[in-house]
């Protein structure tokens, strides 16, 4: 998933200038995290490995190691091992003609500036359109001439532009509009924190440093106070 996408250069993906949707902020819904790490497993880990992230690192998103082994590991035997792609190296040679690139950080690295790699990821997924020109069936508003069919059309259904450049829902999917952008902000808000496992933690230390030095100012300055209250 996401493979032609990791080649091309920034200033491509902007698409012409291509407004991108805000992304809904579920990094600190467990439930969200959670079925986006099912999402990713189903329809990335496919052709597309995130080797940044062992299995059991998914256990800080409320997972037990059970649950872990039985519903998403499919390409490892130990729940230590990387969450490496599950086809082979020379199949994805053969069939893309270069190892599809590791999707462990790419909600960081597609930041920019019109939105975060967060929104570009919303806004991509969700812009799949049917193209019979194209090589695949499929295009992109977000990333015109993608090299990479839509995996996801299943759940979203088939969209089609009109000549004014407006998306259509030509053919439903398995899901409703809403049910499908609900499931995409799950998939972003697990490659989110995929990119950065220890993200909350890292704010919640920066609330508690902030406030340490808060307090030690005024004690501070109380000492500097007394110490200096005769000198004149």
């Amino acid at each position: 998933m996401l493979l032609a996408l990791l080649f091309a250069p920034l200033a491509a993906l902007a698409a012409g200038g291509v407004r991108l949707d805000r992304a809904p902020d579920r990094s600190t819904d467990p439930a969200a995290l959670q079925n986006g790490a099912k999402l990713f497993v189903n329809y990335c880990l496919n052709c597309h490995g995130a080797s940044y992230v062992r299995y059991n690192r998914l256990k800080d998103i409320g997972l037990t190691e059970q649950q872990i082994k039985d519903n998403l590991m499919f390409a490892a035997e130990k729940i230590g091992e990387p969450m490496g792609i599950s086809m082979p190296r020379k199949d994805a040679k053969a069939f893309f003609g270069a190892w599809p690139p590791d999707l462990s950080l790419i909600a960081r690295s597609r930041a920019s500036g019109d939105g975060s790699g967060a929104d570009w990821l919303y806004t991509y997924l969700r812009s799949f359109y049917r193209e019979a020109s194209r090589p695949t069936g499929w295009n992109n508003v977000v990333f015109p001439s993608v090299g990479m069919p839509h995996v996801l059309w299943e759940l979203q259904g088939e969209q089609a532009m009109d000549a004014e450049h407006r998306l259509s829902l030509a053919k439903p999917g398995r899901l409703t509009a809403k049910e499908y952008d609900d499931a995409i902000g799950d998939l972003v808000a697990f490659m989110v924190w995929m990119a950065e496992p220890q993200a909350q933690l890292r704010k919640q230390l920066g609330v508690a440093v902030l406030l340490f030095l808060g307090v030690f100012f005024v004690v501070a300055y109380a000492l500097k106070r007394a110490y200096w209250k005769d000198v004149h």
